[in-house]
């Protein structure tokens, strides 16, 4: 099929009423509905997290209901990631935009008998912020979690049937394509791409439109467009719900990025460990070829452009550029010094554009709207939005995209819900392993490129940890450096060597056997490895331990010469204590402790000796008066 912007219009008609139902309030949105095949439209979350707390099995209970029952005026259509993760399996109903959360089976019936058939929205069922106190049903729109949100590189998700190109297409998908191949140079979707001031949402911040022009450049018989979805980070996950609610979106962008630098082919490295992020890209990859909009001549314009997918192990080093490259090309994944660039010698030593799929979410929105329009959003120095994964002690963990100089606060305390169980902030994590922690003391901190870096810390591809204070920072900087050592590739012995040193000194900290000396040397090595590692992943392994070091000295110091975890995490520094005053002398420990540790009377206080105590837990677990704690 070879497609022209006459077919493309027409089947974004057809369309678009039935997706724009989905983005209107209630009245609107039911007027336009009656325009529609479908009089209601039942939206479920096909993303990961969803998908995992049985949302499938929600949306085999909707269509059997439906089936059952014989409306075929019902569409059930399964998205991507709504945002929300902690509220899942979610499910939507338009054109009300009624909003049930943590929906099971049982409650798929119900909505189905009562809401669809019946008329009445099962409140009890619904998300409770969006019920308003006089019973009113909000939008989602308008709940503390989505109000701040600009959504830009996934404004699709949670919008569109991910596995429908005419879904994509109704909401002006394939459009920037179209204008850039048809009246637009090279040049000029440079000078739109620089002028819009987006940077690579990977964790460096390059200047895309920079790397974009780079690679132009250079003088070859082949290039190639590559797309990094190599998220390893832990705790994020944005690049893989973008590609699991709106993958064309990325498929757009890279055969723009093609048709600018002057590739005719493109590759997707994406984690074998996303099952369902494959699987609609290799669908989306299957209908674009289908309609004409990737492969050859597209849009008769003879410029032509294919993409294929290559799965990656979870190797995390091949997230670095020259690895994943490496990867590609059926080798170990092992970085490459740089120079020479990827712009000049990537791939198959080809001149290689590689941007992240976040970065690519934002492309064709830019080239339709224009660069005065995103260039207005964020700060003067970081443009557009910025997609989080929000995790860790936070009420409402979740994706979100806000504008960049957002403050921490903003996003932990309005977006985020504050901290659970009433607890206190105190610290973020970002970044992930090559990041750092952001302390209580810089909660106003703006969200943008420069001013993470000044205060320790990193934009990275999107992970946002949030830790309250019963969070033992020591731990956590182990934690992480676990994984950097662990996900080493061991080329360079700075890493290879430097990762193991740090986390022996990290671990004696923990166990109580360290000196005040060992934080010298955390400092020294880790200034080390930051000169003399071959790629990022060495260069900011340290990162974690130095932010921590800097923000939470006292509790290093405090295991080191105090012998004691404040936060009660690090178990060779606490020990099982028996509170005399609770403890009824029922002998119940002492007869379970394998090591003979508990020594006292029937009816008396227990006492248990630390010095033979091996710490199984058992006392605890035993005691049914709380007797026992740990100190």
């Amino acid at each position: 099929m070879t497609m022209t912007y006459e077919k493309l219009m027409q089947i974004k008609e057809k369309n678009r009423e039935l997706v724009m139902v989905r983005r209107l309030v209630a009245s609107k949105a039911e007027e336009m509905a009656k325009h529609t095949a479908y009089r209601k439209q039942i939206l479920v979350c096909g993303g990961t997290g969803c998908t995992s707390s049985g949302s499938h099995k929600v949306a085999d209970a909707l269509e059997s209901e439906i089936k059952e029952k014989g409306l075929t005026d019902v569409l059930i259509v399964k998205t991507g990631c709504f945002g929300l993760c902690a509220l899942g399996p979610v499910v939507i109903v338009y054109p009300e935009g009624a909003f049930y959360s943590q929906t099971t089976p049982e409650g798929a019936k119900r909505i189905i008998d009562e809401h669809i058939i019946k008329g009445s929205i099962c409140k009890d069922l619904l998300y409770p912020e969006t019920v308003h106190e006089d019973g009113e049903i909000l939008p989602l729109s308008q709940t503390n979690f989505y109000a701040k949100q600009m959504r830009i590189a996934l404004r699709n998700c949670g919008v569109i049937d991910p596995e429908n190109i005419e879904e994509y297409i109704a909401l002006d998908g394939y459009a920037a394509l179209h204008k850039v191949l048809t009246s637009m140079t090279q040049d000029q979707v440079i000078d739109v791409m620089l002028a819009s001031g987006l940077r690579g949402r990977g964790g460096a911040g390059f200047p895309t439109g920079r790397k974009w022009a780079f690679c132009k450049a250079t003088k070859s018989d082949i290039k190639y467009v590559c797309c990094n979805a190599d998220e390893g980070d832990p705790g994020a996950f944005m690049d893989r719900s973008i590609l699991e609610g709106d993958p064309h979106a990325v498929l757009e962008a890279m055969a723009i990025a093609g048709y600018t630098i002057g590739a005719s082919q493109g590759y997707v490295y994406v984690r074998a460990e996303y099952p369902i992020a494959v699987e609609r890209l290799k669908i989306a990859i299957k209908q674009a070829r289908e309609y004409g909009l990737l492969g050859k001549d597209i849009f008769g314009t003879g410029f032509n452009f294919d993409i294929e997918i290559r799965l990656g192990a979870g190797a995390f080093v091949c997230g670095e550029e020259t690895a994943l490259m490496t990867s590609i090309e059926g080798k170990r994944g092992e970085p490459r010094p740089r120079p020479p660039f990827p712009a000049v010698e990537g791939l198959f030593k080809k001149p290689t554009v590689l941007n992240n799929v976040e970065t690519y979410a934002n492309v064709a929105q830019i080239i339709r709207k224009g660069a005065e329009w995103y260039s207005s959003i964020g700060t003067e120095t970081s443009k557009g939005t910025k997609v989080f994964a929000l995790g860790g002690k936070i009420t409402n963990v979740g994706l979100v995209e806000v504008p960049m100089g957002t403050t921490l606060r903003e996003i932990i305390e309005e977006i985020g819900g504050g901290i659970p169980n009433g607890k206190k902030f105190k610290a973020a994590q970002t970044g992930g392993p090559s990041g750092g922690c952001i302390p209580s003391v810089h909660i106003d901190t703006p969200i943008d490129y420069e001013s993470l870096q000044r205060i320790g810390s990193m934009m990275g591809s999107g992970g946002l940890i949030i830790m309250d204070e019963d969070t033992c920072m020591v731990d956590i900087a182990k934690f992480y450096l676990e994984f950097t050592c662990e996900e080493s590739c061991g080329k360079c012995s700075p890493c290879r060597i430097g990762t193991k040193r740090l986390l022996h000194m990290l671990d004696d900290i923990t166990k109580g056997t360290a000196t005040m000396e060992e934080l010298d040397k955390i400092e020294e090595l880790a200034a080390h490895m930051k000169v003399s590692c071959l790629c990022a992943l060495g260069q900011t392994a340290s990162n974690p331990v130095v932010s921590t070091l800097r923000y939470f000295r006292e509790e290093y110091v405090e295991h080191i010469e105090n012998k004691r975890c404040a936060a009660k995490k690090c178990k060779d520094l606490l020990h099982y204590v028996i509170d005399p005053e609770k403890c009824k002398g029922c002998t119940l420990c002492s007869r379970n402790c394998p090591v003979g540790a508990i020594s006292g009377k029937v009816k008396e206080p227990h006492h248990i000796d630390k010095n033979v105590c091996i710490k199984c837990g058992l006392c605890k677990q035993n005691c049914k008066f709380g007797a026992v704690y740990m100190d």
